[in-house]
């Protein structure tokens, strides 16, 4: 497909990322498909409303695009929604997904890279919440691997229910893409999400384990490691 708009908003993006001074750590990038090689659904957790931006640029030394599926709010917005159409991403109508899903199906099929986030929103006590079957249920529809994505660092710039603060510099930003994970057609779903819930809590831990700033006492930090986010409902 015609790619006239991705590019300019990825120098733009990229651009932003320099005047803010974020430090990247970007791991995993060779469990993406390579260009050509097959669609992937990435299974990401979501703990602010800059996620999607740095994951994707995460994903571009592997010169791959992802296809972000999205509220459908955010396409009724005279400035991002002719943005997110023309980057291809798919819009989710919350009330009835069958469209939605039937687009990112067709998309996997065609190769793409489709960006999900199963737990449905942001989690404001940046644990990872029980996860929504969309996931697994696309992996299976398309034939592709799912792969777990975990980010970290990007609660500390925009997040949920806190005054967002750009203009922190040097904020350490962690984007981990782990192994693909393979689900047959047909096999048990509730099963697979346990599996995909299960790596992705791993990876989160390692990814904490090694960030380079102490939680110690931070709004933008889980209770487990000794924040003040508020705690998990689930």
């Amino acid at each position: 497909m015609a790619e006239i708009v991705y590019p300019p908003v990825i120098a733009s993006v990229k651009a932003f990322w320099k005047v803010l001074g974020l430090k990247f750590d970007f791991r995993g990038q060779e469990h993406l498909p390579k260009p050509d090689h097959g669609g992937a659904v990435l299974a990401m957790n979501h703990i602010s409303y800059l996620d999607f931006a740095l994951v994707g640029t995460a994903a571009l030394p592997m010169k791959r695009y992802v296809r972000f599926m999205a509220k459908k709010e955010i396409f009724n917005n005279k400035i991002a929604g002719p943005l997110m159409r023309g980057m291809h991403h798919i819009s989710v109508d919350r009330s009835n997904g069958s469209a939605s899903l039937a687009t990112a199906l067709r998309a996997l099929r065609d190769g793409e890279i489709i960006g999900i986030f199963p737990e449905g929103t942001i989690s404001v006590s940046f644990e990872i919440k029980e996860l929504k079957s969309g996931a697994v249920r696309l992996a299976q529809g398309a034939g592709v691997p799912v792969i777990p994505t975990i980010i970290w660092g990007s609660q500390r710039l925009w997040t949920k229910k806190v005054k967002r603060n750009l203009l922190q510099r040097k904020v350490p930003i962690s984007v981990t893409f782990g192994e693909p994970l393979y689900f047959e057609k047909g096999s048990d779903v509730e099963a697979g999400e346990a599996i995909l819930r299960s790596a992705m809590l791993a990876m989160l831990h390692e990814v904490q384990e090694n960030y380079p700033d102490s939680h110690q006492g931070q709004r933008w930090a889980p209770v487990r490691l000794g924040g003040t986010a508020p705690a998990p409902l689930n």
